[in-house]
């Protein structure tokens, strides 16, 4: 453009040219500037506000009969409400029997933050008990969990037995069946013993049972496991430590239960006899044979539930109260029973 120009004018030429260029380079880096501060300040916010949705998760306690809870992706920022009515995810409902121990608050802590990390679940937490234990409820509301507190305290009949194994939870487990078949219409039942560990993958699972599910469970009898026998990719049999003549032969954490085919057998409840709970149950929502189970953790070559069972401790000795009375040993006291 300059070429025909004298050398005076090229100069001048050239400088006019190199205005513009200069001109625009600093609007594109004042451009590029702004740009990045928009969407640093736009990441801050988001951060920011999933923060706060966290704390005032664990800060705040839902209002009973909320019915949502919250789940935690990989990306533990992210969290997204469901309800327990979503019909794209099957609801889940935990049945979980529990009395007063010193390892029933610890216990129960462990298995809450489980489920929550587990989308679309309705926790029934059922105390053998007269009265609620003010702890168990505190626990609870603090979740942000969908729940319900229940009682169901073992009859008297067997309460006085004095010799032999007592039914435990089978009071519980019972009011359990029954709130489900009062409040829900689909989805799948799971009793979930508080002494349990549980993988998310378990839930992930079971969530899309059909009739009734099975998959094994750890740490159980001499034999280390419990768990259907599947041989070429199909049932043939049960693996446990006590057969004692079952038909289903397996552990209360290893089978969940479709909502409507529980509905669909209303005489089917879990009978007051110590080691056949698991059997009676099963054996009362017939018509059920074992070779229908629907086999999960990868045709049972996985464990996602372990019988971990809390080392039983001693009650805690009685605190002096004439020496700590007015501090916080007392409070503690109470919570340690």
């Amino acid at each position: 453009m300059c070429k025909l120009l004298t050398y005076q004018e090229k100069i001048v030429c050239k400088r006019r040219m190199r205005f513009p260029l200069t001109m625009y380079l600093i609007i594109f880096v004042s451009a590029s500037v702004v740009f990045y501060q928009y969407h640093l300040s736009k990441a801050w916010m988001i951060s920011h506000n999933n923060s706060q949705q966290f704390r005032d998760l664990g800060a705040s306690s839902v209002e009973k009969g909320a019915n949502y809870t919250y789940y935690a992706s990989k990306n533990i920022r992210q969290a997204e409400p469901f309800s327990i009515n979503n019909p794209h995810i099957p609801p889940l409902y935990i049945i979980t029997p529990t009395y007063r121990r010193p390892e029933q608050l610890a216990e129960l802590t462990r298995l809450a933050h489980t489920l929550m990390l587990t989308p679309n679940v309705h926790w029934l937490v059922i105390e053998d008990a007269q009265r609620k234990t003010d702890l168990v409820t505190d626990l609870l509301e603090r979740t942000g969990l969908s729940y319900d507190h229940l009682l169901a305290p073992m009859p008297e009949i067997y309460k006085k037995k004095k010799k032999g194994p007592k039914p435990r939870g089978v009071s519980n487990r019972n009011k359990g069946l029954n709130w489900i078949r009062q409040n829900a219409k689909n989805g799948v039942l799971y009793f979930a013993d508080d002494d349990n560990t549980y993988d998310l993958q378990l839930f992930k699972e079971i969530r899309y049972t059909k009739q009734v599910s099975m998959f094994p469970v750890g740490l159980i009898t001499k034999l280390g496991i419990s768990s259907p026998i599947v041989r070429n990719g199909k049932f043939d049999g049960f693996y446990d430590g006590w057969i004692a003549g079952r038909k289903f032969p397996v552990d209360m954490a290893g089978f969940a239960v479709s909502v409507k085919f529980l509905l669909d057998r209303p005489k089917a409840g879990m009978p007051f006899k110590p080691g056949f709970e698991e059997d009676g149950f099963l054996k009362s929502l017939e018509p059920l044979e074992p070779y229908e189970l629907e086999l999960l953790a990868e045709n049972c070559t996985k464990i996602w539930v372990w019988h971990t069972q809390a080392k039983r401790n001693e009650p805690s000795q009685p605190l002096d109260f004439a020496k700590y009375n007015n501090t916080n040993l007392v409070v503690l006291k109470h919570i340690l029973v």
